[in-house]
């Protein structure tokens, strides 16, 4: 294995970055590993005969033996002929919630190649922003250079300086903070086969004249679960951290790099190769420039077999850890996605993440001190954040509170649907805190305090509307004219609107203008779901001989059966249409129903890998062919647990053991996946996160449930509806 240890490779060609890397992690790096395990998904080729260029499947192929990032790095094979060429071009991952805010004036990567690369034989290299301008292009060596056969080497391209000083027939230049791809490209063609490895792909600022000295990380500690081990450590002390790198041994003296970690996460979760021995590990800090510090102490850990209860435990806890590890110094809540912009805090999936800081402490993950620090610092922020008749908004800054309007002009005030699942949150947490400590009375007190102002009725529009609208802007009012209409995720919403203490609406609005009949509330079912099937609220169908009493076509995305079922408990009890546990159950089975099928043969589907909703890859989340791009959302089987404990159970053992580092990170179960595409990403969201821990929860002691339920408004708002008891339904 032809790996690198930094700080004895190459070093006469390094100099030092003095950069604060806090918060810079996905500024500068392009590429540095990748989960698939064939091609790289964020790329693309082309090749013209007679020149040849290897691929996989019209992507840049990878190579596990090659690699300065672990564990792996880029495979570039070419042959250039006279008439033909080549391309691979690498492409910035263009995820949801990213800015495109590179820092720097270099393209820098590190190469090792079979032969010598010359002027003559070299490859040339251009890069485009995200308006599609091109830079010229340069060789990657150039006069009497050369890149040593056998050696792994750091290259620098000043991109910054070959724009400035380009010439063209106009003014506009490529951009490289707004870097979208990095291509290379046949050179002179002389007709020799050529290898080159390239890794740890980087947009670094110009070096300082010195390096910087690391500490050695501390702190250093091991567990060992079912098929991974999870390594954690303390943050380094200095700002120059970029990356830790982790190193695995079996004996405790000869180690090899598995992984590397951003400044940002200090834990990484290893799978090694099956294994009942104990295995050692040891960690190291580097600078953006690569230098490396001396390895931290050595620890050990090994390999234990876990029952259902303990994999529970271990999908919940990981997935916690968002909210936890990850969570916003100054908000104490998480951030939309990650990677993505550390400041936009999403407020409904947040609220979701208060419900799981509960079942972390009823599960001993936390102590109920350190909950109710960060509940908290928590209410600091949201009692004083941005808000309009007492609704938060979608989005806020997490370092000021301040709206942020991400979806538009007119996203720049309340959002009811984001505020019903905050405070579904909150109040689960009052029950919760329930001591009679000053601390505990506070935190009861403030979300008492919030609860009291959000101003439903005001999202009616005017006193006599027969629905509630989701937005609300200080600036343009009610311009954008979403009504709530069902079947969706937003039940919740006239459940709390209804049980408003101070601001109520009437009970009379569920049934007008959540499970509405009228010709709007139709042709919007209509509008959105495509059929005429449930677009009257009530389905009466059946999909896969399973009924569907309630839902727009053959059920929903995943989500709809837990967004507003995650502090309101829907066992035992109906309204006029249906008992929802029971029609959340059979949407459920319909999905993992659609899974057997696979009517479009997409790899992977089957008893044990289901569940599609929406998420970063995902084409729609309906167990519909229209609506399936082959993605499986982590969050939406395993979130189904109270429905499928069967089926849920089957993937989530699926998704760990079989999948492995593909599915499984540093806070749990990634987003999602598509064996087909070869797409796996180490993306998470708020929103997906907390459901698995909470949704766990309530399968196993309906803790949640228990505590959202117990709040003194909520039974006399289920009355006032005419939920009545359902004793022959599941429970």
């Amino acid at each position: 294995m032809k790996c690198v240890q930094l700080a004895i490779i190459c070093v006469a060609s390094l100099t030092g970055a003095a950069l604060h890397a806090h918060g810079t992690y996905d500024q500068h790096v392009m590429f540095d590993n990748s989960l698939s395990r064939g091609g790289y998904y964020h790329s693309e080729s082309f090749v013209i005969a007679p020149s040849s260029l290897e691929q996989k499947d019209d992507k840049w192929p990878l190579d596990n033996e090659h690699f300065v990032s672990p564990p792996n790095g880029l495979r570039l094979n070419w042959t250039s002929r006279t008439g033909g060429d080549w391309r691979m071009t690498l492409l910035v991952p263009t995820r949801y919630a990213r800015k495109f805010d590179f820092q720097g004036d270099s393209v820098v990567f590190w190469c090792y190649s079979e032969d010598e690369i010359n002027e003559a034989n070299s490859p040339r290299v251009y890069i485009q922003d995200y308006d599609k301008i091109g830079s010229p292009a340069v060789t990657l060596v150039k006069d009497k250079e050369v890149i040593p056969a056998k050696t792994w080497r750091r290259i620098v391209l000043p991109f910054a300086k070959v724009i400035a000083e380009s010439r063209s027939t106009d003014d506009l230049r490529c951009k490289l903070r707004e870097l979208i791809s990095i291509s290379f490209m046949q050179g002179l063609d002389d007709g020799k086969k050529h290898t080159l490895y390239i890794d740890d792909v980087q947009v670094q600022p110009a070096p300082e004249a010195e390096p910087k000295e690391l500490a050695a990380p501390t702190g250093i500690s091991a567990k060992g679960y079912d098929r991974h081990i999870d390594i954690t450590w303390s943050a380094a002390p200095e700002k120059d951290v970029f990356t830790y790198r982790i190193y695995r041994s079996k004996d405790g003296k000869a180690f090899a790099p598995v992984g590397t970690q951003s400044f940002d996460t200090l834990r990484f979760a290893d799978f090694p190769d099956d294994s009942s021995d104990t295995l050692y590990y040891r960690v190291t800090a580097l600078t953006i420039d690569g230098h490396e510090s001396k390895p931290s102490a050595n620890i050990s850990a090994k390999l234990r077999k876990l029952d259902d209860d303990g994999l529970l435990d271990m999908a919940q806890e990981g997935c916690f850890r968002y909210y936890w590890d990850a969570g916003h110094s100054n908000a104490g809540l998480s951030a939309e996605i990650t990677p993505g912009n550390a400041n936009l805090i999403a407020v409904g999936g947040n609220g979701f993440g208060v419900m799981a800081l509960l079942a972390a402490t009823e599960r001993k993950f936390i102590t109920r001190d350190q909950a109710i620090g960060r509940m908290e610092k928590i209410l600091r922020f949201l009692s004083t954040a941005d808000r309009f008749h007492g609704a938060w908004p979608h989005f806020l800054d997490g370092r000021t509170g301040k709206v942020i309007p991400y979806f538009g002009r007119y996203d720049n005030g309340g959002d009811l649907v984001e505020t019903a699942f905050m405070i579904q949150g909150l109040l689960a947490a009052r029950q919760y805190f329930n001591r009679d400590t000053p601390a505990e009375q506070s935190i009861r007190d403030i979300i008492t305090k919030l609860w009291r102002e959000v101003e439903w009725d005001w999202y009616r529009k005017d006193k006599d509307s027969y629905v509630l609208y989701w937005h609300w802007s200080p600036t343009d009012g009610f311009y954008i004219d979403h009504p709530l209409i069902g079947w969706n995720e937003t039940m919740i919403v006239y459940l709390l609107a209804i049980a408003s203490p101070t601001h109520p609406v009437p009970a009379s609005l569920y049934y007008s203008g959540w499970a509405g009949q009228s010709e709007r509330h139709v042709k919007y079912r209509q509008n959105w779901s495509r059929t005429t099937e449930g677009d009257h609220f009530t389905n009466g169908h059946s999909y896969f001989g399973i009924k569907l009493d309630v839902g727009s076509g053959n059920g929903a995305e995943l989500f709809f059966t837990q967004f507003s079922f995650m502090g309101f408990d829907p066992r035992g009890i109906h309204d006029r249409y249906t008992n929802y546990f029971t029609n959340n159950r059979n949407i459920a089975l319909i999905s993992h129903a659609y899974s057997l099928e696979n009517p479009r043969h997409f790899v992977g589907y089957g008893d044990n890998c289901w569940g599609r909703s929406a998420g970063i890859n995902s084409g729609g989340g309906r167990a519909l062919p229209r609506d399936d791009n082959g993605t499986i959302n982590c969050m939406a089987s395993l979130a189904c647990m109270p429905y499928t404990p069967r089926e849920s159970m089957a993937a989530l053992k699926h998704f760990y053991r079989d999948l492995g580092a593909r599915a499984w990170g540093p806070y749990g179960f990634y987003d999602g996946f598509n064996e087909t595409e070869d797409w796996f990403e180490a993306n998470y969201m708020a929103l997906n996160q907390a459901p698995i821990t909470v949704m766990i929860e309530n399968y196993r002691s309906g803790l949640i449930w228990r505590n959202f339920m117990a709040n003194p408004e909520i039974a006399p708002a289920l009355k006032a509806i005419g939920f009545a008891p359902d004793e022959t339904a599941a429970k």
